[in-house]
């Protein structure tokens, strides 16, 4: 059997006082496009930043592609992309100018640089704004770059935390049909939104967290009928409740 593309087995994360994540295990197989939700402080980033060997876990075991997140850093950034909830552009470089800079930071062939760059901008909409400074494009067209910058070198593991955030209705829309695109590449891909609707549209299976710890799992299909409601953001509310949470 082949090893599945991410492995979590009861991973903790403890902040001084605080405890982000509490225990949460979990399995995401190759090709699957995966959702990770919950409130905000629920625990989503940091589960997402334990993965990509940015974040060291109190206790608790994670692999991706293989690899051991704390032990083998270097082997998972070779395989993943990551899109990360605040917009990482250099902001006084042109669209294609962080484009490129991000394909060469990922040593890529000269070529095959110039014809991602030019597939990538053209399905974001970005082509006709691409020598404009990044400093001057909308939250929208920021966050559809900080994508491409993500997926640049062709990842087989793509981390999305909060991709669609602040884009217009057709933005995101051109985006959900993207990632449906990468999906039938076959890629893997983890998916944080607080979009309800985009969760269902667009995932195979989703993981709900709640104060640190994994409070469901299943397809949207499957947990929309369990908890015998209409769709995936009752469910959302009917197990996390309806007060605004604090960001932790």
């Amino acid at each position: 059997m082949n090893e599945s593309a991410i492995t979590v087995e009861n991973l903790v994360k403890k902040f001084e006082d605080v405890t982000a994540l509490d225990g949460i295990s979990l399995q995401v197989e190759k090709g699957e496009l995966f959702g990770l939700l919950g409130p905000n402080g629920a625990g989503k980033t940091t589960t997402i930043n334990i993965l990509c060997g940015l974040t060291k876990p109190t206790s608790g075991a994670a692999k991706v592609g293989g690899y051991d997140v704390q032990k083998e850093t270097a082997k998972i950034k070779e395989l993943i992309g990551v899109c990360p909830q605040e917009t990482a552009i250099y902001p006084y470089l042109t669209g294609a100018e962080n484009v490129e800079l991000f394909g060469n930071l990922h040593a890529m062939d000269k070529d095959t640089l110039k014809t991602r760059r030019a597939m990538l901008l053209e399905k974001m909409g970005l082509t006709g704004d691409a020598k404009r400074r990044a400093e001057k494009y909308s939250g929208g067209m920021k966050r559809r770059l900080s994508l491409i910058l993500a997926l640049i070198h062709d990842p087989q593991i793509a981390f999305l935390d909060e991709p669609t955030v602040a884009m217009d209705p057709q933005s995101r829309h051109a985006v959900w049909d993207f990632i449906k695109e990468l999906k039938k590449e076959d890629k893997t891909i983890i998916l944080t939104t607080h979009y309800m609707e985009e969760a269902e549209e667009l995932c195979d299976r989703v993981g709900i967290i709640d104060h640190g710890k994994l409070i469901a799992l299943g397809t949207p299909q499957e947990l929309i009928s369990k908890n015998k409601v209409k769709n995936l953001e009752e469910v959302f509310i009917a197990l996390t409740g309806r007060k605004i949470r604090e960001e932790v």
